[in-house]
Protein backbone atom coordinates (compact mmCIF):
# COMPACT_ATOMS: atom_id res chain seq x y z
CA UNK A 1 0.00 0.00 0.00
CA UNK A 2 1.84 3.76 -1.06
CA UNK A 3 2.47 5.55 2.06
CA UNK A 4 -0.06 7.64 2.33
CA UNK A 5 -3.37 5.94 0.70
CA UNK A 6 -6.33 5.93 2.88
CA UNK A 7 -5.05 8.00 5.51
CA UNK A 8 -6.67 11.24 3.89
CA UNK A 9 -9.73 12.72 5.71
CA UNK A 10 -9.78 16.09 4.52
CA UNK A 11 -8.90 17.89 1.11
CA UNK A 12 -7.73 21.83 1.51
CA UNK A 13 -7.81 24.17 -1.47
CA UNK A 14 -6.17 27.39 -1.72
CA UNK A 15 -8.52 29.81 -4.03
CA UNK A 16 -6.87 32.09 -6.13
CA UNK A 17 -4.84 30.32 -9.12
CA UNK A 18 -5.91 26.82 -7.94
CA UNK A 19 -9.69 27.23 -7.85
CA UNK A 20 -10.02 30.66 -9.82
CA UNK A 21 -7.33 32.43 -11.91
CA UNK A 22 -6.94 36.11 -11.69
CA UNK A 23 -4.54 38.13 -12.86
CA UNK A 24 -4.05 41.99 -10.95
CA UNK A 25 -2.87 43.13 -14.39
CA UNK A 26 -6.35 43.45 -15.26
CA UNK A 27 -7.59 45.66 -11.81
CA UNK A 28 -4.11 47.88 -12.33
CA UNK A 29 -5.08 48.67 -16.14
CA UNK A 30 -8.34 49.65 -15.13
CA UNK A 31 -7.06 51.87 -12.43
CA UNK A 32 -4.42 53.31 -14.79
CA UNK A 33 -7.16 55.96 -16.27
CA UNK A 34 -8.61 57.05 -12.94
CA UNK A 35 -5.41 57.96 -11.70
CA UNK A 36 -1.75 59.95 -12.49
CA UNK A 37 0.03 56.33 -11.87
CA UNK A 38 0.56 53.46 -14.76
CA UNK A 39 -0.16 50.02 -14.24
CA UNK A 40 3.16 49.37 -13.09
CA UNK A 41 3.52 52.14 -11.10
CA UNK A 42 0.31 51.38 -9.25
CA UNK A 43 1.80 47.82 -7.13
CA UNK A 44 4.80 49.58 -6.56
CA UNK A 45 3.27 52.66 -4.82
CA UNK A 46 0.72 49.55 -2.92
CA UNK A 47 3.46 47.50 -1.83
CA UNK A 48 5.02 50.64 0.14
CA UNK A 49 1.72 50.88 1.89
CA UNK A 50 1.19 47.98 3.60
CA UNK A 51 -2.64 48.72 3.21
CA UNK A 52 -3.20 45.45 0.76
CA UNK A 53 -1.93 43.01 3.66
CA UNK A 54 -3.66 44.77 6.28
CA UNK A 55 -7.28 44.29 4.50
CA UNK A 56 -6.41 40.81 3.95
CA UNK A 57 -5.69 40.05 7.96
CA UNK A 58 -9.07 41.91 8.67
CA UNK A 59 -7.46 45.12 10.24
CA UNK A 60 -9.24 47.25 7.75
CA UNK A 61 -13.03 47.98 6.86
CA UNK A 62 -13.95 47.67 2.96
CA UNK A 63 -14.87 51.40 3.00
CA UNK A 64 -12.34 52.72 4.61
CA UNK A 65 -9.56 50.35 1.89
CA UNK A 66 -11.04 52.34 -0.49
CA UNK A 67 -10.48 55.38 1.05
CA UNK A 68 -7.20 55.08 1.72
CA UNK A 69 -6.60 53.68 -2.05
CA UNK A 70 -7.85 56.29 -3.28
CA UNK A 71 -5.42 58.53 -0.93
CA UNK A 72 -2.14 56.85 -2.31
CA UNK A 73 -3.32 56.85 -5.85
CA UNK A 74 -5.01 59.65 -5.83
CA UNK A 75 -8.01 57.79 -7.83
CA UNK A 76 -11.25 59.70 -8.57
CA UNK A 77 -13.85 56.54 -8.41
CA UNK A 78 -16.82 56.13 -6.17
CA UNK A 79 -16.73 52.66 -3.90
CA UNK A 80 -19.11 50.69 -6.08
CA UNK A 81 -16.47 51.39 -9.13
CA UNK A 82 -13.72 50.84 -7.15
CA UNK A 83 -15.25 47.47 -5.59
CA UNK A 84 -16.05 46.37 -10.05
CA UNK A 85 -12.96 47.33 -10.71
CA UNK A 86 -10.77 45.48 -8.06
CA UNK A 87 -12.62 42.66 -8.03
CA UNK A 88 -12.12 42.60 -12.53
CA UNK A 89 -8.61 40.59 -11.34
CA UNK A 90 -10.93 36.94 -11.14
CA UNK A 91 -11.32 34.91 -14.69
CA UNK A 92 -11.92 31.39 -14.88
CA UNK A 93 -12.16 28.24 -13.06
CA UNK A 94 -9.25 25.99 -12.94
CA UNK A 95 -10.92 22.72 -11.23
CA UNK A 96 -13.95 21.24 -12.50
CA UNK A 97 -16.85 21.03 -10.50
CA UNK A 98 -17.25 17.81 -11.05
CA UNK A 99 -14.12 16.76 -9.07
CA UNK A 100 -15.07 19.24 -6.37
CA UNK A 101 -18.64 17.28 -5.80
CA UNK A 102 -16.57 14.04 -6.07
CA UNK A 103 -14.20 14.70 -3.22
CA UNK A 104 -17.20 16.30 -1.13
CA UNK A 105 -18.77 13.05 -0.87
CA UNK A 106 -15.34 10.97 0.34
CA UNK A 107 -13.55 13.70 2.49
CA UNK A 108 -14.06 17.15 4.25
CA UNK A 109 -13.41 19.84 2.03
CA UNK A 110 -11.79 23.74 3.13
CA UNK A 111 -11.06 26.27 1.24
CA UNK A 112 -7.45 28.01 2.83
CA UNK A 113 -7.52 31.50 1.26
CA UNK A 114 -5.58 34.89 1.82
CA UNK A 115 -7.89 37.02 0.40
CA UNK A 116 -10.09 40.22 1.72
CA UNK A 117 -13.95 41.05 1.77
CA UNK A 118 -13.85 42.77 -1.51
CA UNK A 119 -12.58 40.39 -3.08
CA UNK A 120 -14.48 37.39 -1.80
CA UNK A 121 -17.84 38.95 -2.41
CA UNK A 122 -17.49 39.41 -5.99
CA UNK A 123 -16.15 35.45 -5.72
CA UNK A 124 -19.34 34.62 -3.72
CA UNK A 125 -21.65 36.31 -6.88
CA UNK A 126 -19.56 34.61 -9.55
CA UNK A 127 -17.88 31.57 -8.47
CA UNK A 128 -20.36 30.04 -5.84
CA UNK A 129 -21.17 26.63 -8.46
CA UNK A 130 -17.50 26.10 -7.11
CA UNK A 131 -17.94 27.25 -3.40
CA UNK A 132 -20.96 25.93 -2.49
CA UNK A 133 -19.17 22.66 -2.05
CA UNK A 134 -16.85 23.46 0.45
CA UNK A 135 -17.81 22.43 4.20
CA UNK A 136 -16.46 25.78 5.56
CA UNK A 137 -13.62 28.70 4.40
CA UNK A 138 -10.91 29.78 6.24
CA UNK A 139 -10.20 33.25 4.96
CA UNK A 140 -7.44 35.10 6.42
CA UNK A 141 -9.59 38.45 6.32
CA UNK A 142 -11.92 36.90 8.91
CA UNK A 143 -8.91 34.56 10.80
CA UNK A 144 -6.91 37.63 11.13
CA UNK A 145 -3.72 35.03 9.83
CA UNK A 146 -2.20 35.16 6.60
CA UNK A 147 -0.36 32.22 4.99
CA UNK A 148 2.52 31.17 5.43
CA UNK A 149 1.45 31.78 9.63
CA UNK A 150 1.28 29.13 11.20
CA UNK A 151 -1.80 30.78 12.66
CA UNK A 152 -4.20 30.04 9.78
CA UNK A 153 -3.19 26.24 9.36
CA UNK A 154 -3.92 25.86 12.43
CA UNK A 155 -7.32 26.74 11.95
CA UNK A 156 -8.09 24.96 9.25
CA UNK A 157 -6.98 22.05 10.72
CA UNK A 158 -9.54 22.78 13.17
CA UNK A 159 -12.03 23.16 10.61
CA UNK A 160 -11.02 19.88 9.05
CA UNK A 161 -11.76 18.37 12.19
CA UNK A 162 -9.17 15.15 11.40
CA UNK A 163 -5.42 15.36 12.39
CA UNK A 164 -2.77 17.63 10.22
CA UNK A 165 -1.61 14.11 8.95
CA UNK A 166 -5.19 13.42 7.85
CA UNK A 167 -5.28 16.72 5.72
CA UNK A 168 -3.50 16.85 2.34
CA UNK A 169 -3.27 20.79 1.05
CA UNK A 170 -2.80 21.87 -2.41
CA UNK A 171 -1.60 26.05 -3.40
CA UNK A 172 0.05 27.56 -6.49
CA UNK A 173 2.56 28.99 -4.14
CA UNK A 174 5.70 26.79 -2.76
CA UNK A 175 6.15 29.15 0.89
CA UNK A 176 2.52 28.36 1.23
CA UNK A 177 2.91 24.72 0.69
CA UNK A 178 5.71 24.86 3.06
CA UNK A 179 3.90 26.53 5.61
CA UNK A 180 1.40 23.61 6.11
CA UNK A 181 4.04 21.15 5.42
CA UNK A 182 5.47 22.49 9.02
CA UNK A 183 1.99 22.09 10.54
CA UNK A 184 1.86 18.09 9.77
CA UNK A 185 0.15 18.75 6.70
CA UNK A 186 0.33 16.49 3.50
CA UNK A 187 0.81 18.85 0.57
CA UNK A 188 1.90 19.91 -3.11
CA UNK A 189 2.44 22.98 -5.51
CA UNK A 190 -0.48 23.12 -7.57
CA UNK A 191 0.85 23.70 -10.97
CA UNK A 192 -1.91 22.34 -12.95
CA UNK A 193 -5.65 20.30 -12.56
CA UNK A 194 -4.23 17.26 -14.59
CA UNK A 195 -1.07 17.49 -11.98
CA UNK A 196 -2.77 17.87 -9.36
CA UNK A 197 -5.03 14.65 -10.15
CA UNK A 198 -2.11 12.57 -10.25
CA UNK A 199 -0.64 13.35 -6.98
CA UNK A 200 -3.74 12.62 -5.63
CA UNK A 201 -4.19 9.53 -7.19
CA UNK A 202 -1.04 8.91 -6.36
CA UNK A 203 -1.98 8.99 -2.92
CA UNK A 204 -5.27 7.27 -3.28
CA UNK A 205 -7.40 10.34 -3.07
CA UNK A 206 -10.80 9.34 -5.26
CA UNK A 207 -13.62 11.92 -6.54
CA UNK A 208 -14.60 10.32 -9.05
Amino acid sequence: MPLWEGMHKAILFDLGRVLVDFDFRRGYRALEGLCPYTAAEIPRRLAGSGLVERFETGLVEPRDFVEQMCGILDLRVDYDQFRGIWSSIFTESLIAESMLEGLRRRYRLVLVSNTNALHFEMLRETFDNLLRHFDDLVLSHEVHAMKPKAEIYRVAVERARCLPGECFYTDDIAAYVEGAKRMGIDGVVFESRVQLEGEMRGRGIEWE
